[in-house]
């Protein structure tokens, strides 16, 4: 069994002490099983199946996060069972040392309902799904204050240029997540997180209403404005449910929502450049009707 101890002195999985960063073999030789790498744009997440373990790493070799799954969830990097490990906090089980000292919690950010463990410079945080832990994150303690967000960042301005007037909702996600998050080129890049503590209409709880789209959220995008000056930098769209678009807009999404399916291919007229579309969110007829207008599209 897979044993973690956190305590005043040190932090150590299977009676090894160890720090973050941690080296990728050395916890590889610690977990002892095999483990599955995914990439998404900022992480390597490596996945130990059989032990409910994630890792995080930035540049692969170097470990800055773990994740303990208490739940089974659906992502592709998902382990296929729950964590059934031991995890000792000042000797004693830490969701029973949690449950009877929430006072002692550090809240992380804005709207953090359920707070994190601080101890010996780690930081164990608990993410809850419905009122219940679903997962623990233990990583390196940053401190525990969040940067000011300014006013104007999540504002949307009236463009001093053209713009592209899209008809399909879901054609402007798969342009965003290339431009915004692939290119960098469209800005503010949007962050869940950091917009429901910029918005001050009302109070956005995530573990609430994270299991659906979030209407400020999805307006925001209806609503952000698309220079046409940065219509031929698009020359390819690839759709996964794992984007950081669709992972913004439903914080539990897994993977299978139609909520974003293109349903029209009117807006390819925009983007003269584009050559290759790689999707999971359209209607069936898309894929032939971008191939109609020499497009190379082909479900992923």
């Amino acid at each position: 069994m897979i044993s973690f101890n956190l305590s005043q002195t040190d932090f150590k999985i299977n009676n090894f002490s160890i720090s973050f960063p941690i080296q990728l073999e050395t916890l590889k030789e610690l977990l002892s099983t095999s483990c599955r790498a995914s990439k998404n744009e900022h992480n390597t997440i490596y996945t130990w199946d059989e032990l409910g373990i994630l890792a995080y790493s930035k540049n692969g070799q170097l470990v800055e996060a773990l994740v303990l799954e208490l739940t089974e969830e659906k992502f592709d990097f998902s382990p296929k069972q729950a964590f059934t490990g031991k995890f000792l906090f000042e000797q004693e089980e830490i969701l029973k040392y949690y449950k009877k000292n929430r006072d002692k919690t550090v809240k992380l950010f804005d709207g953090d309902k359920s707070g994190a463990l601080i101890l010996y410079g780690i930081c164990v945080w608990f993410s809850t799904y419905k009122n219940s832990i679903n997962a623990i994150q233990i990583n390196a303690f940053k401190g525990t204050s969040i940067k000011e967000i300014p006013k104007e960042k999540y504002e949307i301005k009236t463009l001093n240029e053209a713009q592209i007037e899209f008809t399909d909702f879901g054609f402007k996600l798969a342009i965003i997540q290339e431009l915004m998050y692939n290119q960098e080129l469209l800005q503010p890049k949007f962050d869940l997180f950091e917009f429901i503590n910029w918005y001050s209409k009302r109070e956005i709880d995530l573990d609430e209403e994270g299991y659906e789209p979030i209407e400020e959220v999805t307006q925001y995008f209806r609503d952000l404005p698309i220079p046409k000056r940065l219509a031929e930098k698009v020359t390819e769209i690839y759709q996964d449910g794992g984007n950081d678009i669709y992972l913004n807009l439903i914080r539990f999404g897994e993977g299978d929502e139609e909520y974003w399916d293109i349903l029209s291919t009117e807006d390819v007229r925009h983007f003269p450049n584009l050559k290759k579309a790689v999707l999971c969110y359209a209607n069936d007829m898309v894929i032939t009707e971008l191939n109609e207008k020499g497009i190379d599209a082909k479900w992923i």
